[in-house]
């Protein structure tokens, strides 16, 4: 393993093979997941079906019990923006819901999100959605082998504000691996670190914009402790791919064969 700076690790041949994997499995958990997600189906039995899903395929989720985490993936609500506990709320028509997968899978952490339009939506729910799934691809897009970990910030944020939303900045995108969270941070805003911070073939990350219809700032809520949510209380979306640069540019690891694709319209 190549190792500079912070410990940001490059991965061999064999180990990107592993991360591949990985993520392959974690993509078809996504697709299994997705059916289910709908009205009338709690943010509760889709935790359920993905700890059925995976124990049955011999792995486990990244999430159940990291740093006392409940469950074994997130589902995070219309204002909630991300790390949502799933419990007995009930999908309804005109929500948004994001599920974000993390499965460890030979010791190798594949990790996504989608996010969901339940029914039929509004305009502004659509909008935000469209906005989070365009955010994610034009931010890998930007980047490149060497590339400063900034211009992914920059694409975002140029194309969040210029649809008249905001970029979260409290929550990142990260280095992953086999560990869940590594270096290089990703923030989708161009901060003073992500201007040093580079990104070298052989690294994984995940790329992870989170986009609000209204202000950027957060709000955890104390009394799980976990489920962060607008400040304001709009809507949030959010989708997430792991990205493997390679000597010629980013490959995305997590890509579904069922889920929406670079230049999928909703609504």
């Amino acid at each position: 393993m190549l190792q500079t700076g912070k410990k940001k690790i490059s991965l061999d041949e064999d180990e990107r093979e592993s991360m591949r994997s990985a993520c392959q499995f974690n993509a078809q958990l996504m697709d299994h997941v997705r059916q289910f997600v709908g009205p009338d189906t709690t943010t509760g039995t889709i935790d359920k079906i993905v700890v059925e899903y995976t124990q049955d395929h011999g792995h486990r989720s990244a999430t159940l019990g990291y740093h006392n985490f409940p469950k074994s993936c997130c589902v995070s609500v219309n204002d909630v923006i991300c790390h949502g506990v799933p419990d007995k709320y009930k999908l309804k028509p005109g929500d948004i819901v994001n599920v974000d997968l993390t499965t460890i899978v030979d010791g190798w952490f594949g990790d996504q999100s989608e996010t969901f339009l339940i029914g039929e939506c509004s305009e502004q729910a659509i909008a935000v959605t469209q906005a989070a799934h365009d955010c994610l691809y034009l931010g890998i897009e930007a980047t490149s082998p060497d590339g400063r970990v900034a211009d992914i910030g920059r694409a975002i944020v140029a194309e969040a504000h210029a649809r008249g939303f905001s970029v979260v900045r409290e929550f990142v995108g990260h280095g992953v691996g086999r560990k869940f969270h590594q270096d290089p941070s990703i923030p989708h805003y161009p901060n003073r670190h992500a201007y040093l911070d580079r990104l070298l073939p052989g690294m994984c990350f995940t790329v992870e914009p989170m986009i609000n219809v209204g202000t950027h700032l957060t709000v955890l809520d104390k009394r799980d402790g976990w489920t962060v949510r607008s400040k304001d209380g709009k809507l949030s979306a959010q989708f997430e791919h792991t990205v493997l640069m390679t000597e010629e540019g980013p490959e995305i690891l997590t890509y579904t064969k069922r889920g929406p694709q670079k230049g999928h319209k909703f609504g």
